[in-house]
């Protein structure tokens, strides 16, 4: 019996195929793009904070999807790429803090397989024993990998309680890919994490998008999940249009994906530290500033982090 294989929302939105691959190839090889702009380090990184037993939400972005959450006492990291190359890609810069450098984790979550999100070497070096959150068909594999810790297979729509946290996995457009036969044989998606219904208590809730073309899912996420405080969104890897359009989201269709879940705050991820298609960190944020103010939305809903920079919002008590 053949391998279950995953498929979008949109049936149209399938993978690419090899002569797409090859006329992508010969288009690049005509660009001339300066890669020399860079997002930057933090000014202050907050290491203490960050290993202290603190309730407060805090947002740490390590470098393109890779985040250090914390909320409710756990601390979260999301798709974990400390890799210092992808390909033939060198990373751009450093992460913005080394692995050695944060807590232990609490929770692994997962978006999808390809290599830009689930490096292996990097979650082998996490301290601590996480529990493992992952998209349905990803199961299996990363039991082997992890040799023990708790792991969960989640199908769209589904979610996990750890501690007082909830973990819902929602959908995205996108596909996977780690060898020659596996294409689709596991789920993508992105992550809502919420504190579980408790009276008394206002948290402030994160909705990590994972890796998307732009889709109805977006707005079915809006309207399930009511008061999404974060939107981590991918703004980068959309050029050529023609082709990465199903996958990647253009800074563009970021913002209407923004508007569509009905967050408070936007921060951008997925640029900036690997050059995986043809735009640049600074087109990408060149077309974000620009339809930001296009659509004459509040510059403080727009939080730009440096790497290695911390979001950190006290929890109140009603």
């Amino acid at each position: 019996m053949g391998r279950k294989r995953y498929s979008n929302l949109d049936p149209k939105a399938t993978t690419s195929t090899l002569k797409d691959i090859l006329r992508w190839q010969r288009e690049r090889r005509g660009k001339r793009k300066d890669l020399s702009f860079r997002i930057g380090q933090a000014e202050q990184k907050e290491n203490a904070l960050l290993n202290s037993d603190h309730d407060d939400l805090t947002i740490t972005w390590i470098g393109h999807s890779t985040f250090l959450l914390q909320i409710c006492g756990l601390t979260i990291v999301t798709d974990p790429v400390w890799a210092k190359q992808m390909g033939f890609s060198r990373r751009m810069e450093e992460p913005g803090l080394s692995i050695h450098e944060i807590p232990p984790i609490d929770v692994i979550l997962l978006s999808h397989s390809h290599y830009d999100h689930l490096h292996i070497r990097s979650i082998r070096s996490l301290k601590g024993s996480p529990v493992v959150l992952v998209p349905e068909g990803l199961g299996q594999y990363m039991r082997k990998l992890m040799n023990g810790n708790e792991v969960h297979e989640l199908p769209w729509w589904d979610y996990v309680t750890i501690d007082s946290v909830e973990f819902h996995f929602v959908p995205a457009q996108h596909w996977t890919k780690r060898t020659l036969t596996d294409t689709n044989t596991s789920h993508w998606g992105g992550w809502v994490i919420q504190r579980a219904s408790t009276e008394g208590q206002t948290t402030p809730s994160i909705y990590f998008a994972g890796d998307s073309g732009y889709f109805q899912g977006f707005r079915e996420i809006g309207m399930k999940f009511k008061n999404i405080t974060y939107a981590l969104m991918p703004i980068g890897a959309y050029e050529p249009e023609w082709f990465m359009g199903t996958q990647h989201v253009t800074p563009e269709e970021a913002i209407q994906a923004f508007i569509d879940v009905g967050a408070e705050i936007f921060i951008p991820m997925h640029y900036g530290a690997f050059r995986l298609a043809d735009d640049t960190t600074d087109e990408a944020l060149n077309r974000l500033l620009a339809e930001w103010e296009r659509l004459e939305l509040s510059s403080s809903r727009l939080r730009l982090l440096k790497h290695g920079e911390t979001i950190v919002q006290e929890i109140k008590t009603r």
